[in-house]
């Protein structure tokens, strides 16, 4: 198939070979992922990856349960996550009814963000894209689940001074009766990838609910890395200058020197500066690849996902294009796993109280 030439952005290092999927501890959190991508946030969320030779332990969330409407990612998903039959499958979750899906303790994903991206058109809510949150809400308002991380970009935040983003909460929170008690409490939490070990410029903004019936809500996870101490581009990429794919062309060298000194700088054409993290990794289509640090050249593919930290061991077996897109798209794991151990401690923390409960009552 390959002809004995492996193709760059399907290179995987079979010594970390992730054949199993959710949790290896005894009991896991039952968690359904919407909107999964190619499972960046879901990486993290089940852990049990390396990264750079730093091992990420497996975490207690079991993920009975991811849907997608892109099949590549569909794909790519359960490529990786070693099911035969496939945990995740392609679904339109505009019309995709809750009572089709099963009902777990957890519920994440990151519900498209074209219309709020500052890369993309800017819709907002006036398009449907801008409406697919409410997949979250009618899951939550059938199943309940405990605990929601939803994943999105920042300008969600900004648009519209904050109005599109506070109307989203509102229906989330009271899903979607106007005027309702709140059946959710929402925190806000807006974190720098670099500030946790990713070598990569992004921020994110993670929606994390609590189902109002159940006491605390989860700590914001703390930083790790200061900026003096941030991961930078060639950490991530230096050992891969001599990988190259597809979507590097012979004759990028020339274009990049004629493209500079031509037009300048323009998004995609920016050259990656050394010593410092990488510029964020895009998705839209229409965006360049930007230039590698060193090298008269764009980033690959597997540079890309080493910057967005995906293990070596994932593959992306498309089109370079297609694979960027998959890539920028994703949340980067290790940023998730960040995520994901604040929700654990939060869960860990209720179950303790409820074992707790029967002793106290026997005291007293």
């Amino acid at each position: 198939m390959m002809h004995g030439q492996a193709r760059e952005h399907a290179f995987f290092d079979s010594r970390n070979m992730n054949l199993h999927f959710g949790s290896s501890l005894e009991e896991g959190f039952t968690t359904v992922s919407l909107f999964s991508g190619c499972g960046g946030l879901d990486l993290g969320f089940t852990g049990d990856f390396t990264y750079k030779d730093a091992y990420y332990k497996a975490m207690p969330f079991d993920i009975i349960k991811a849907y997608d409407a892109e099949p590549k990612c569909v794909e790519t998903y359960n490529m990786y996550f070693g099911h035969e039959t496939g945990i995740a499958e392609v679904a339109d979750l505009s019309t995709l009814q809750p009572a089709q899906m099963p009902h777990a303790r957890v519920l994440i994903g990151g519900f498209p963000c074209q219309d709020f991206s500052s890369c993309g058109p800017k819709h907002g809510l006036k398009y449907e894209r801008g409406n697919l949150y409410k997949a979250f809400l009618n899951y939550m308002d059938y199943h309940r689940p405990e605990v929601v991380v939803a994943e999105n970009v920042l300008n969600l935040k900004r648009m519209d001074k904050g109005a599109v983003l506070s109307h989203i909460l509102t229906e989330l929170e009271t899903l979607g009766i106007k005027g309702g008690e709140k059946a959710y409490r929402f925190q806000k939490w807006v974190l720098f990838a670099p500030d946790y070990g990713v070598p990569q410029k992004r921020t994110r903004l993670f929606l994390i609910g609590v189902r109002a019936d159940l006491p605390g809500q989860p700590q914001e996870p703390a930083t790790t890395f200061l900026r003096m101490n941030y991961r930078t581009i060639e950490w991530a990429i230096r050992d891969l200058e001599n990988i190259t794919d597809d979507s590097v062309m012979p004759n990028q060298s020339q274009y990049f020197k004629a493209n500079v000194a031509e037009r300048g700088w323009k998004q995609g054409d920016e050259r990656s500066r050394a010593g410092e993290p990488a510029y964020t990794v895009r998705a839209n289509a229409k965006s360049r690849i930007q230039f590698h640090y060193k090298l008269d050249r764009r980033l690959t593919v597997r540079e890309c996902a080493r910057i967005q930290t995906f293990p070596d061991n994932f593959r992306f077996p498309h089109s370079a294009t297609s694979n960027i897109m998959e890539i920028g798209n994703a949340v980067p794991p290790i940023l998730a796993y960040q995520v994901a151990e604040s929700v654990k401690d939060y869960l860990l923390g209720l179950t303790a109280k409820e074992q707790m409960q029967p002793l106290l009552a026997s005291v007293g």
